[in-house]
């Protein structure tokens, strides 16, 4: 008998300690996830063994600077192997690129949470982003190699396409939405007009949110935390699944866990899930 799909969820905790407090226990406890990816746990590998429990398997990868960024893989079943290594040797992709290989239904699926610089233009932070896309999008080929069933998800901080911002009239010369950073999915999935987009254009990858919603605008799966923006939907979709096409032929099902109400949110971030019938 098989198994039922291979159900993938990434967040963006925004602290995991904080989120544990508002509620993420309660939301993992009802959604049946087999591997949770988090970025921006900001916390110590125990603060997660103690908030997710004995059953389990976690993987971390903490910010050089402690208290910053963070990236963590959790699952049911344990990974046979992980890497965290992104880049030449002397960039610092610390907290920010974890990769592991998962055995399901006897094949390999490598999940990688990812967590990319926010940037500011004109600022070091900045030029650090765009180091982390270059070698992001070196290590895409490699990774379908070594697996044809592989997954990048996470918050990627980069909006694609004007559907993918509400205001992005606003936000054209912004971190976010430069077009040089825009430029680093079209070559991923292919771009905007391209016949083969999102199909397998580009370097093959599949942006499964795109994908499920069709060309509309969001849905969205980030707010700022100022004004009315979660109210008003004014938000940004800057976290993803990114899957090879030989996976993303199998995903069932896509989701945002938008939060019913602002002051019910445990994060300024929605869960993305997706079920993957391998």
């Amino acid at each position: 008998m098989p198994r039922k799909p291979l159900r993938v969820a990434s967040v963006n905790v925004n602290g995991v300690r904080a989120a544990f407090r508002k509620g993420m226990g309660e939301w993992l406890e009802k959604r049946d996830v087999d591997i949770l990816a988090m970025q921006e746990v900001r916390a110590a590998t125990e603060d997660l063994e103690n908030l997710l429990g004995p059953e389990w398997n976690i993987l971390h990868d903490p910010a050089t600077a402690k208290g910053r960024a963070g990236v963590a893989i959790a699952s049911r079943d344990a990974a046979s192997i992980h890497r965290v290594v992104l880049g030449p040797d002397e960039f610092d992709s610390a907290g920010r690129w974890l990769e592991a290989d998962y055995e399901w239904e006897g094949q390999v699926v490598t999940v990688v949470s990812a967590y990319v610089h926010s940037g500011e233009v004109g600022t070091p932070k900045q030029v650090e982003k765009m180091k982390f896309l270059d070698a992001m999008l070196e290590r895409l080929p490699a990774m379908h190699a070594h697996s044809p069933l592989a997954l990048v998800v996470g918050d990627l901080n980069v909006g694609h396409r004007t559907l993918d911002i509400k205001n992005w009239k606003g936000n054209q010369k912004k971190a976010g939405f430069l077009p040089e950073e825009r430029a680093y999915f079209d070559r991923i999935v292919g771009a905007e007009g391209d016949e083969g987009y999102n199909a397998g254009a580009g370097l093959g990858w599949v942006d499964l949110g795109r994908r499920f919603a069709g060309e509309v605008e969001g849905p969205y799966t980030w707010w700022s935390q100022r004004g009315k923006a979660f109210d008003t939907d004014t938000g940004w979709r800057i976290d993803y699944q990114l899957a090879t096409s030989e996976l993303a032929a199998t995903a069932t099902s896509y989701t945002i866990d938008k939060a019913d109400a602002w002051d019910t949110r445990w994060s300024d971030h929605a869960p993305v899930v997706v079920d993957y019938a391998l």
